[in-house]
């Protein structure tokens, strides 16, 4: 019989209790890759997320956190060969930022400008890396934030406000300048959701879920990926049902998202759909036999429901998977487009912008009012001067 080592059975039971540690905060966290993350996450990393799940932190901000902290241990291993150390040295906030924001031009005549091709092939190895290219300033800026934050949590002081660091960035930006992007191309409207929608023709369980995700997501005010991917039953409630004139009444629920990434620490978000995309909802708990746990949930090619919900990832596919059926061309939508089309249709159609952001619960006036400020420009006398 083959005998493992000592220190490889140590390393294995150290894993398998991570993981089972990374399991019992996944409710709160839903975590695909919790094998890898086990790996790359010290004892004292995963410690300081279940204090914070006891804490009472939001979800979507766990999830970032631990996002960003899982990136920085990989960069780390990947470029000094050990886990970062607490608190970091300037050089090593330095190297960072060296490493991720650089001029493509210098590199093309300096080839040591950058993030170094080793450090690059593991990161891209691990999955952590997809395109080329410096990063975007706004990502460097706030992995550092969320270094600085775990710093602080474990009572040490960094060099986070340092001159040479402030310096590094802001020349760095300035020699790499780059436009900003929007999450998504295009907005999906109400009419590019009926031609997503319109792809969900079957009765198949994959068509009545993705029918049921584009209508609540977009309904319920252009939900974050994060939010309807992490959807529970028991933040579902019936509502009384909505009479208009002569009509059947509307079947409604409310949706109780709990504290959000704009909500306040002790806020408990509602929003309310009706309708259509609260049938479509129904028929989906109805066919996938879904009565407590996780709303939205992946399928296998066999047809059989999971009981964990979907990554938020697996939103945004569903978005391009049904604009490429659609004949859009699916490059140009995802999941943040159900977001900027709500605010967007609810402007086309004259909804007033407090009303719309009651829906959308966005607290930004500034933000939600691009799109209101867009709708009305294109409409607007100014824009038909040769009509």
């Amino acid at each position: 019989m083959t005998r493992k080592a000592p220190n490889a059975l140590s390393s294995s039971d150290t894993l398998a209790r991570r993981v089972e540690e990374l399991d019992t905060i996944a409710s709160v966290l839903p975590m695909e890759r919790r094998d890898e993350l086990a790996e790359l996450l010290t004892d004292q990393d995963i410690e300081t997320l279940r204090h914070l799940v006891n804490e009472g932190m939001g979800a979507n901000t766990l999830r970032a956190l631990t996002s960003d902290l899982a990136y920085l241990q990989a960069w780390s291993l990947a470029a000094i060969g050990r886990s970062p150390p607490w608190p970091a040295p300037e050089a090593l906030l330095l190297k960072f930022v060296a490493h991720h924001l650089w001029d493509p031009q210098k590199r093309l005549t300096d080839p040591d400008h950058g993030m170094p091709p080793d450090v690059e092939n593991k990161l891209r190895l691990q999955g952590f890396l997809r395109s080329s290219g410096p990063h975007a300033p706004d990502t460097v800026r706030r992995r550092l934030a969320t270094w600085s934050t775990l710093t602080k949590w474990r009572g040490l002081q960094g060099s986070f406000t340092s001159p040479a660091l402030k310096s590094a960035i802001r020349l760095a930006v300035r020699a790499t300048p780059r436009p900003r992007k929007r999450k998504s191309a295009k907005s999906v409207t109400g009419d590019v959701l009926q031609k997503l929608i319109g792809t969900c023709r079957t009765y198949s369980l994959r068509d009545v879920r993705d029918k049921a995700i584009l209508m609540v997501a977009f309904a319920s005010g252009g939900r974050r990926r994060s939010e309807i991917a992490g959807l529970k039953i028991e933040q579902l409630q019936p509502e009384e049902p909505i009479q208009i004139d002569e009509a059947p009444p509307l079947l409604s629920r409310s949706i109780h998202l709990g504290r959000t990434k704009t909500s306040g620490a002790d806020g408990d978000e509602v929003v309310y759909i009706s309708g259509r995309p609260v049938d479509a909802l129904n028929a989906w708990l109805a066919a996938a036999k879904i009565d407590k746990g996780s709303v939205f949930r992946a399928i296998d090619r066999w047809g059989n429901v999971s009981r964990r919900s979907l990554d938020p990832k697996a939103i945004n596919d569903i978005v391009k998977h049904r604009a490429d059926l659609a004949g859009l061309d699916p490059a140009e939508f995802s999941a943040h487009g159900l977001r900027s089309g709500y605010l967007t249709e609810a402007a086309n159609r004259g909804i007033p912008l407090p009303e719309a952001m009651e829906q959308s619960r966005h607290r930004s006036v500034q933000q939600a009012s691009r799109y209101y400020n867009s709708a009305q420009r294109r409409s607007g006398r100014a824009a038909r001067l040769m009509d």
